[in-house]
């Protein structure tokens, strides 16, 4: 845990870099496929210190989310084995595949709108997706969708709220991510 408690605050402390931009953006995409630490801990901590700038991190934080999220589809494709695997198997998700598989056969493309969405590891379904052969055009679309709602999500309750709305979202994130998603259904 102090490992993992010393990466979040190198992650925070980029929120007081003229770099926060790109590491938002390379935390976004490196999350999608290997990296442990979410974008929204950087993406909260830079929307707080500008709140006018909320939405332009929300975007920046989705497109580096989904741009990593097809690497982590390409790691499922052709890399399984090598890298898709040691990486699941990493973070303890390697139980959870055969899980996942099941969601995709049930949900079809939802299932990665629901994952991009909400807490779930994304990584296990971008690599997932590849290793099932989801349709490449799906997997895109949906991880678009689902990853801009909930980073703008964030954005949009920082900008009408200010920074005493990262103390609530800190505390109900997962309650926050359901409810939307419910209310999106």
């Amino acid at each position: 845990m102090k490992k993992l408690r010393k990466l979040y605050d190198w992650v925070l402390s980029w929120a007081h870099s003229r770099y926060g931009s790109w590491a938002l953006f390379g935390i976004a995409f490196s999350e999608s496929s290997f990296f442990p630490i979410p974008p929204d801990v950087l993406q909260i901590a830079l929307s707080v210190s500008i709140p006018k700038k909320s939405y332009r991190y929300a975007l920046i934080a989705a497109a580096g989310s989904v741009l990593g999220g097809m690497l982590g589809y390409a790691i499922g494709v052709y890399l399984m084995e090598w890298m898709g695997w040691p990486i699941l198997n990493f973070y303890h998700l390697g139980e959870k595949y055969e899980g996942v598989r099941h969601l995709f056969h049930q949900y079809g493309p939802w299932a990665i709108a629901i994952a991009g969405f909400t807490p779930i590891p994304y990584k296990l379904f971008t690599i997932a997706s590849g290793a099932f052969d989801i349709h490449f055009g799906m997997f895109v679309l949906m991880s678009l969708l689902s990853r801009s709602a909930r980073f703008l999500m964030v954005a949009t309750l920082i900008y009408i709220f200010g920074p005493t709305v990262k103390e609530f979202i800190d505390k109900y994130f997962n309650f926050l991510t359901i409810l939307f998603f419910l209310l999106l259904i």
